[in-house]
């Protein structure tokens, strides 16, 4: 089968044709300034063109039509026209506590998804332009959501309870939800089968480390915690967020320096995390070099991050009442040796040593931990892109 991949945003569409069986990527793209001047990129498998052209895209349905276009190209297409895309995987940021799974989209869905728009107004809302876009253009094709969230749904009460004011819950379903569910699914049932066990039967812990980073208790194949809460800003310090933060601190700041919760939400989301500890960037390989050159801030900001990976470690084991196996994935958990071996540091308490030649190494599957670490620590390039097309081809089927 071949599934497209569609992962819209606000203004930007990110896109992949791939076959879910064989793992083969046929073609994959961007389409960025949606509504702008629009900017279209193409890539082909086995074929050197590679078009990045200015596009008229005023609005996703213009996007959709250029992608399809592209992929049905005499001279660059990889496919012989539409009616070889078998389904259509939409990428979805939030299900609320509608979707425990990836589904076929139908009118009562679409209406379920736009229900939780006020849970990612950023995002739910561009997911669904993306969507409606697809069934204008391949109206006999079908389409499927899989949504960030539906991975944590699995979550005990008391793991996704808040200790507020029960209303809040029941009136306004604030309660914790989690994200990066797609990669946290993937990269544990890779690392089962790297492992040679039924997922069933062991307790996991993945570290999507990022830009946007988040930490998942995944036990017998089921996520029970996770650190990102109702919203993307909570857990781990980020590129830019600031992570778990003291509430009184906001009320502190904003009476001090007169900000409205706007303002001092855009600090926490958008001026924090490592780029604020730091004052030097919110990009890791900036941290790296500025803390190779003897920057303090740029060293404190790489601890403090390796710190809060690694309390957040111990505390996944001991909800789990151990741990199998420590999975390190996304951008940085892939690429940078540094942050690895910063976090595993200090574990060797609970049975997990680092192999520091075996952890020189950067984005490709590898067991980094020692022969003798009774804990594994496995590297494991995430495939968010390659999920949703899992899900989506057994769904269409």
């Amino acid at each position: 089968m071949n599934i497209l991949v569609i992962n819209a945003g606000s203004s930007s569409l990110k896109y992949q044709l791939l076959n879910p069986e064989t793992q083969q990527v046929l073609a994959k793209g961007l389409c960025e300034r949606i509504g702008i001047d629009g900017k279209f990129t193409y890539k082909p498998e086995g074929k050197q063109a590679v078009k990045e052209a200015d596009v008229a895209m005023p609005t996703h349905n213009e996007a959709i039509k250029a992608v399809l276009d592209a992929l049905v190209d005499p001279a660059n297409g990889v496919i012989a026209s539409m009616k070889e895309i078998d389904a259509v995987g939409h990428r979805v940021v939030h299900g609320g506590e509608k979707f425990a799974r990836s589904v076929l989209i139908t009118d009562e869905v679409m209406a379920a998804i736009q229900e939780c728009n006020p849970l990612a107004p950023l995002h739910n809302p561009a997911n669904i332009i993306g969507i409606k876009a697809c069934q204008a253009l391949m109206p006999e094709t079908p389409m499927v959501a899989v949504f960030d969230t539906a991975f944590h749904q699995t979550m005990p009460p008391a793991a996704y309870m808040y200790a507020l004011p029960y209303e809040y819950y029941e009136k306004d379903k604030v309660r914790r939800y989690g994200f990066h569910g797609t990669s946290h699914k993937y990269v544990t049932q890779r690392a089962a089968a790297m492992l040679g066990k039924p997922i069933e039967e062991l307790k996991l812990i993945s570290c999507h480390l990022g830009n946007g980073s988040s930490i998942a208790a995944v036990d017998g194949g089921k996520s029970v915690d996770t650190s990102m809460g109702f919203t993307p800003l909570a857990g781990l310090p980020m590129g830019t967020r600031c992570g778990d933060i003291d509430a009184g601190i906001l009320q502190y700041l904003m009476n001090k320096y007169g900000m409205d919760i706007d303002k001092m939400l855009n600090v926490l989301n958008k001026k924090s995390g490592v780029e604020g500890l730091s004052c030097v960037s919110s990009d890791f390989r900036d941290l790296e070099n500025a803390a190779g050159e003897g920057n303090q801030k740029a060293a404190l900001a790489q601890e403090k991050f390796a710190y809060e990976v690694r309390k957040y470690v111990g505390a996944y084991a001991a909800a789990m009442g151990g741990v199998d196996a420590v999975i390190f994935t996304a951008g940085v958990g892939e690429n940078d040796k540094i942050i690895r071996s910063l976090a595993c540091k200090g574990l060797e308490y609970m049975g997990l040593k680092l192999d520091e030649a075996a952890n020189d190494v950067r984005g490709k599957e590898a067991v980094i931990s020692a022969a003798d670490s009774k804990v594994k620590v496995l590297l494991i390039p995430t495939n968010e892109e390659l999920m949703i097309a899992i899900d989506t081809a057994a769904l269409a089927k």
